[in-house]
């Protein structure tokens, strides 16, 4: 079958919001990248400047010097403010998040400036159900500009795509250094901005009761060094949010995992930070219970951030790992994690999804319960099946390659080269897996009996917002997997 005869991934109304035009658009790779173009866009934008998020610090420097050091963003924003104050600056995070940092004196001291200065509109978002996150990473400029993706703009999160070990700009706003952090998103220009757009001043009317006010339209602000990867695509975005306050359940992003599971024939390639997701993990051996399924690959961080994640999400990821295994051909799906030219662990924050070189997946969701049904998540995909992408293929294959690459420590045209000649992405990494900078299989040790206990319970990771209040014996991985099995009975088919 031709690549022509494919059937489109994405469908709007069934795993995305909506599918529209993007005259541009470019993956990002690394927060190093991504604040010095977010500092260039801010400067550049007009009208507005839109910034949703989880985390949002206003100690960090977006282009720190060589000691980490820098003009804090909360600093530059105000010398924004006060070379444009015709322009509106709103800014909306979590509300948990930004509650605790308000125990910070200097980020109390900001965000009190912030307050007196007009044209700044600083705001916490609280508009989810107990115990959900606000976690879509999201900025718009002047509504037809806009970024999306799962790069935060939060302190220990910058780095650059070479990792370097002990790289002096890797500090925290107090000088504490921390560990490699690999991340990505998306820059996209046109008709889908204004999409995002539009997802940005519902969030924000839900989370203050009061719109954003209208404006002009004037032009794109596009930098004109910035070369997209992509030029007139049409892109999907696709959503999770928690039914709440009248405003109902949204579950696109779940779909669109299974459905891309599900519609893949070679290989899927995925960078995430969780895999917890029963049902995912069901889909996936179900696919490789078949008798000529594709390769799943994943990349992920060595543990979870923090004690208490890695104790759920780590177990849970081992648990489903290893059942995964005992399909029929489990041998095709390995989970690494990338580690620095002297061996430290690199943390995978990014969010992305690869199927057959012929999709590409940008977002906020992790391959979690959370980002199924609880947290508010937005991811973009781009998805060589409908008719106005024909012939990206090579620019996603181009894509793909340099990700593998950075991870290995070698060029794209060796992992191209070894691509071409295996047919393999597992034959290809193996290949190329060495000492120092590489990547590293993962380490399926069985979880301990209290770790055991969290995971499969699914204690910090619940379905939905009502899980979190069921009995034990009403939730669990196992009844998660099985929803899976379920679904994939009834699945629907690709060509």
């Amino acid at each position: 079958m031709s690549e022509a005869d494919l059937t489109p991934i994405v469908e709007a109304g069934r795993n995305c919001w909506r599918i529209e035009r993007a005259n541009k658009a470019r993956m990002i790779v690394d927060a190093a990248d991504y604040y010095a173009l977010l500092a260039r866009l801010m400067a550049d934008a007009k009208e507005r400047i839109l910034l949703i998020g989880w985390d949002f610090d206003p100690r960090i420097a977006l282009t720190p010097d060589a000691d980490g050091s820098g003009e804090a963003l909360g600093h530059y924003m105000l010398r924004l403010a006060k070379n444009c104050p015709e322009r509106d600056i709103d800014i909306l995070r979590w509300n948990f998040g930004g509650l605790k940092q308000f125990a910070m004196p200097s980020i109390v001291a900001m965000v009190a400036r912030w307050k007196v200065t007009r044209s700044i509109s600083f705001r916490l978002d609280s508009a989810h159900p107990a115990g959900c996150s606000h976690h879509q990473k999201v900025a718009v400029f002047d509504d037809h500009l806009a970024v999306c993706g799962g790069i935060d703009v939060g302190s220990s999160r910058w780095d650059t795509r070479e990792h370097q070990d002990d790289d002096p700009h890797r500090r925290t706003p107090g000088g504490k250094p921390y560990m490699p952090w690999h991340d990505s998103t998306m820059i996209l220009a046109g008709p889908v901005g204004e999409a995002l757009a539009d997802l940005g001043n519902e969030r924000w009317q839900r989370a203050t009761s009061k719109p954003l006010r209208d404006l002009s339209g004037v032009g794109e602000s596009w930098p004109d060094d910035l070369d997209p990867d992509f030029r007139d695509v049409d892109v999907a975005i696709s959503r999770t949010r928690a039914e709440y306050d009248g405003y109902p359940e949204i579950r696109e992003i779940e779909q669109l995992y299974l459905d891309l599971i599900m519609g893949a024939r070679r290989f899927v390639y995925f960078e995430n930070q969780y895999f917890t997701c029963g049902k995912i993990a069901a889909a996936i051996a179900e696919r490789l219970s078949e008798d000529d399924p594709p390769e799943f690959v994943m990349v992920m961080p060595k543990t979870a951030d923090g004690w208490l994640e890695q104790m759920a999400m780590d177990a849970a990821r081992v648990k489903l790992v290893r059942e995964i295994a005992k399909a029929k051909h489990g041998d095709r799906l390995k989970v690494y994690y990338p580690r620095t030219a002297g061996g430290d662990p690199i943390y995978v924050h990014a969010k992305t999804a690869i199927v057959d070189d012929r999709l590409i997946r940008v977002g906020s969701s992790n391959m979690n319960n959370r980002s199924m049904g609880l947290d508010s998540e937005c991811d973009v995909t781009i998805d060589a099946a409908l008719s106005a992408n024909r012939g990206i293929e090579p620019t996603i294959t181009r894509l793909r390659e340099s990700l593998i690459a950075e991870h290995l420590g070698v060029e794209p045209a060796e992992v191209a080269r070894l691509f071409e000649r295996t047919e393999s992405l597992i034959e290809t990494i193996e290949a190329l897996r060495g000492d120092g900078r590489s990547l590293e299989l993962l380490d399926l040790v069985a979880p301990g009996p209290f770790d055991d206990f969290i995971a499969e319970n699914e204690l910090l990771d619940p379905t939905s917002p009502d899980a979190m209040f069921e009995s034990l014996t009403e939730r669990g991985l196992k009844k998660s997997w099985h929803r899976g099995k379920a679904w994939m009975k009834r699945r629907r088919p690709f060509k």
